[in-house]
């Protein structure tokens, strides 16, 4: 009787077992991929797993995201039927060609990536069955020349297919996908771009053209897109277009980007209609006699930001060239020869300025009216041979709450240089070769938040002495000095008492390859710690000073030299929620199985392990193709026993359907992990792999007590796992309605 009953106990707990591996596996899911929850939704995630076919006999037909990103595969079949599949990823693959049967039946699609593919012909029917489609990417495909209608979709709002060869738009393309808000075509080598090409799309907002080697564009080109707000047109040789009659019609237009088109004059009607402008970007073209008064003239009254960086604009700036953009908030001249004098002048009509960038303008003095500029919050003189006596000139700056003096050849700042900036609240220094800090030379700066000393060959972090002695710096949350080669005290703390309320630092590539146990004994509050691209090996010690760092939540020790890795390390990090640990060379053992398994029922989410799954970021539309993964690698003595341990049936990770054999030592995590035979050795895990491993060796035994206490535990941790499943799909049941209304709104 009790040997039945641990049986059955048995198959109940054996079922919610298989988890543990870092994935749920209430659904379908195939040997290749990693499946999990995100939010509510299922996530089926297969990418770069080399597959050559879309395993769409093990698929759950409740799939909500199908990530085949970076496989081998090169034709498409059609799914299961019911599928409720609500985003296809197939980017970077193979296919050739989309018929019209590829995704017949896929009702609820509703985003589609085909992006970086070999596609040259898709079926203008192809998703006629996708009733509630809203985005279809395929940019980077070689399409051939389309003759008539490219898609049919009455949903339709955002299409992508730059970078796909397309030399000539024809008239009827878009006739069956009018309700485009947003099209991007950049990257086509178009040439021209002329007739009525764009007539049907009367609700289009945003329209991206870059790059696409356009030197025509016919007068009455935009004259239907009465809605269109954001135009881009980057990167082509538009220097001898009719601008007043290209934009002309263009009046609810507030973004316009013409960077790097080949301009070399504008005429004052250019943008005499356009009285709606509030980002006007003219930067990276040959406007050398622009008269901004004239160009801009009395159209620009709404004008907030404007770009003129790198035009080579030779002569100086009248002193009424922004007589008219008092509303100006954004000025952006990096780039440009410019004078003190000259500048000076021109800029005093524009007291609402709160951003001003001269960047790499030849600087080597300043204006002196800073007194102007009441509302100016940022200002960047970086990369200027600015010489170390302009104290005096940025004193009126009182307001000022960003200021970048970065690479402009500073090997000196005098302590009174940021006396009166009181209201400072970032501070750029990096680049500089300043060897060593002024004594009080950011005492009175107590309302800074963030300072960057990033490559300024510092070897001691930071001085106490820059500070006021015995004076908490409450509002210093962020420091940089990534890029210093920083010398490490054997023993001590880095920083001095005065920085203890830091809670984010980034000391990547110093050339550390240890921090003593008391490092950060003084900033103790840290809850970011960046120690990427460095040298600190798995040594027994080497990450010791993490005892003290009980408020870290984050710490990024990508491209060191860890070769193992305990989650007993992080046991006096609570709070941890982020772990980098991309870029190692990790050696798979079970190590790596041990902090999987930490993760996902310790902390409760693999997401903490950075490049265990996908991440948000990989489910977006135009998101990230190509994902970092967190990868371990067997040396030859294991790769040779491979075969037995893959096809090993481990209690607690999910058995491998089919036999398999492995010829390359690269192994994702997540795949490893599956294939390790490593036992999951999680305390919360232990009842349900011990009761499986304990009916295989109990046959022809009588049954102990505590192993029915034992089997008794296992039940009560299957039941609560019953129960936490079937309130998440109640969840997802109440709340599917409201997340499928909140994409299509997208």
């Amino acid at each position: 009787m009790a040997r039945t009953t641990v049986y059955l106990i048995y198959l109940l707990a054996l079922p919610f077992s298989y988890g543990y591996n870092g994935d749920s596996f209430e659904l379908e899911c195939p040997d290749e991929c990693d499946c999990h929850y995100f939010r509510i939704n299922w996530v089926t995630d297969c990418s770069e797993s080399n597959l050559t076919s879309i395993p769409y006999d093990e698929l759950s037909l409740s799939v909500y995201i199908l990530d085949l990103n970076g496989n081998n595969i090169t034709s498409l079949q059609r799914f299961p039927n019911d599928i409720k599949m609500r985003r296809l990823q197939i980017a970077n693959n193979r296919l050739t060609r989309v018929d019209r049967d590829a995704f017949k039946g896929l009702d609820y699609l509703i985003d589609i990536d085909l992006s970086g593919n070999n596609i040259s012909y898709v079926d203008p029917e192809a998703f006629l069955d996708s009733h509630g489609l809203l985005n279809v990417e395929l940019q980077d495909n070689p399409l051939n020349m389309i003759e008539g209608p490219f898609l049919m979709s009455s949903t339709l709002q955002y299409l992508d297919i730059s970078n796909c060869n397309l030399s000539i738009i024809n008239s009827q393309f878009f006739d069956n996908i009018t309700s485009l808000t947003t099209l991007d075509l950049s990257n086509n080598p178009l040439i021209s771009l002329e007739g009525d090409v764009f007539n049907v799309l009367t609700s289009l907002e945003t329209l991206k053209i870059n790059d696409c080697k356009l030197n025509i564009i016919t007068g009455n080109l935009f004259s239907s897109l009465i809605n269109l707000k954001n135009l881009e047109m980057a990167g082509n040789d538009l220097s001898n277009i009719n601008w007043p009659e290209v934009l002309g019609t263009l009046t609810r237009l507030e973004y316009l980007n013409l960077r790097k088109s080949g301009l070399t004059s504008l005429s004052e009607d250019t943008f005499s209609n356009c009285t709606n402008l509030v980002t006007l970007i003219l930067a990276e073209n040959e406007l050398r006699d622009l008269d901004v008064a004239v160009t801009l003239g009395n159209s620009v009254n709404h004008l907030e930001v404007l770009d003129l960086s790198n035009c080579k604009i030779k002569g100086p700036i009248s002193g009424d060239a922004f007589a008219n953009a008092t509303r100006m908030k954004s000025l952006y001249l990096s780039g440009n020869p410019l004078f003190a004098p000259d500048l000076q002048e021109a800029l005093a009509p524009l007291p609402k300025l709160e951003k001003l960038f001269l960047s790499n303008c030849g600087l080597s003095n300043l204006p002196d009216n800073f007194n102007v500029f009441e509302n100016l919050l940022e200002l960047d003189i970086s990369h200027n041979p600015l010489v170390n006596v302009f104290t005096r000139l940025l004193a009126p700056l009182e307001k000022i709450e960003y200021l970048n003096m970065g690479y402009s050849n500073l090997s000196y700042i005098g302590p009174e240089t940021f006396a009166h900036m009181t209201s400072l609240k970032k501070l750029v220094l990096s680049g500089n070769d300043l060897l060593s800090l002024e004594a009080g030379l950011f005492g009175n700066l107590t309302q800074l938040t963030a300072l960057e000393l990033e490559f300024c060959g510092l070897k001691r972090p930071i001085n106490a002495n820059a500070f006021f002695k015995n004076l908490t710096y409450t509002d210093l949350r962020e420091i940089k000095l990534g890029g210093n080669p920083l010398v490490i005290p054997p023993t001590g703390p880095l920083f001095p008492k005065q920085l203890s309320q830091v809670t984010v630092l980034d000391l990547s590539n110093c050339n550390i390859t240890s921090l003593n146990p008391d490092a950060f004994k003084n900033t103790e509050n840290l809850t970011e710690l960046n120690l990427a691209s460095n040298q600190i090996k798995a040594e027994d010690e080497s990450l010791l000073f993490l005892e003290t760092l009980r408020h870290l939540e984050k710490i990024n020790l990508s491209n060191n030299n860890l070769t193992t890795i305990d989650p007993q390390l992080f046991v006096n990090n609570p709070k941890l929620h982020s772990i980098n640990l991309i870029g190692n060379p990790f050696i798979c053992d079970c190590k790596i199985a041990e902090m999987w398994d930490w993760a996902n029922m310790i902390k409760g989410d693999l997401d903490v392990l950075i490049g265990a799954k996908s991440a948000e970021k990989d489910i977006v539309v135009k998101g990230n193709k190509k994902k970092k993964y967190l990868y371990c690698h067997y040396n030859e003595a294991q790769l040779r026993n491979m075969t037995i341990i893959t096809n090993k049936t481990v209690p607690g990770r999910r058995p491998f359907v089919k036999p398999r054999e492995w010829t390359y030592a690269n192994r994702t995590w997540a795949k490893y992990v599956r294939e390790s035979g490593c036992e999951p050795v999680v305390k919360i895990l232990r009842p349900v792999a011990l009761i499986a491993d304990f009916f295989d060796e109990s046959h022809g035994r009588n049954i102990s007590t505590p192993a029915l206490i034992l089997a008794v535990m296992a039940l009560a941790l299957g039941l609560g796992t019953v129960i936490m499943t079937l309130r998440l799909f109640q969840k997802r049941q109440v709340s599917e309605m409201d997340t499928e209304n909140n994409r299509k709104q997208r």
